[in-house]
């Protein structure tokens, strides 16, 4: 049975979830508090929105925020990656620039992980937002960001972007 609340505005998980998590995966109808994610090192997770300093000093895995991020978002982070959702435009003054560099999604392989994952958080959490966001995809898919630790742009297993690819092949 589903709540509802609507899920995306109420923090339903606390401070430091998923501190040091080396593998496994979670999936949360609602907001994380702060520090979600920090030390992650290879848990695969998905939340409706988190507070101050997201995925801080995360080394791998991959988070996705379905919401708002409260501020220093990726601070420390030097591993694995993260997308958030931000209809509002309002990310980059939460994000730390200092090791993390973000940008929209422009490949279709990451476009993919990123369609995977919030169908995954759907079906295993029942959550209206997610719903509605899979829905509209075609129009809210390009509200996402894809963050990236810069020491890491040399060392993905996939491109960032697609177009970088077909110069290179010509």
């Amino acid at each position: 049975m589903s709540s509802p609340l609507a899920s995306q505005d109420n923090t339903i998980i606390g401070n430091t979830v998923l501190y040091g998590a080396t593998s496994g995966r979670l999936f949360a109808a609602g907001q994380a508090g702060e520090r979600f994610a920090v030390r992650n090192s290879g848990a695969i997770v998905v939340v409706e929105g988190c507070g101050a300093n997201g995925c801080e000093y995360m080394t791998n895995g991959i988070a996705v925020v379905l919401g708002a991020v409260g501020a220093n978002f990726g601070a420390g982070m030097t591993g694995g990656m993260a997308f958030v959702y931000d209809p509002d435009g309002v990310f980059a003054k939460r994000a730390n620039p200092e090791n993390i560099t973000w940008d929209r999604v422009k490949s279709l392989h990451w476009a993919d992980v990123l369609l995977d994952l919030v169908r995954d958080h759907a079906d295993h959490t029942d959550s209206k937002w997610s719903k509605g966001l899979l829905e509209d995809w075609d129009r809210v898919a390009s509200h996402f960001w894809q963050i990236v630790p810069k020491e890491m742009l040399t060392r993905l297993s996939h491109p960032l972007d697609d177009s970088a690819e077909l110069v290179a092949a010509e």
